[in-house]
């Protein structure tokens, strides 16, 4: 019963912390294509920013994927 349950614990950490950064990458993409359409020459500084932003939005999702491998560890 106990391995059961840290396998299913391990699939909720992967499905919560890979839907909650794809959605805000998608809107932060979204934001900055009409920011930079809207002002070109801010395009340099708003590209470096959100190179910036997603990347520490990744970082939720690797964490997420240690937590479930130190999960499965545990089986």
């Amino acid at each position: 019963m106990g391995n059961g349950i840290i396998a299913l614990a391990a699939a909720l950490v992967m499905g919560i912390s890979t839907i909650g950064p794809s959605i805000a990458q998608g809107m932060t993409a979204s934001k900055a294509m009409e920011a930079m359409a809207r002002q070109p020459e801010a395009a340099k500084d708003i590209r470096s920013s959100l190179i910036l932003s997603l990347g520490l939005m990744e970082a939720l999702t690797i964490y997420g994927l240690l937590i479930a491998f130190m999960l499965v560890a545990k089986i």
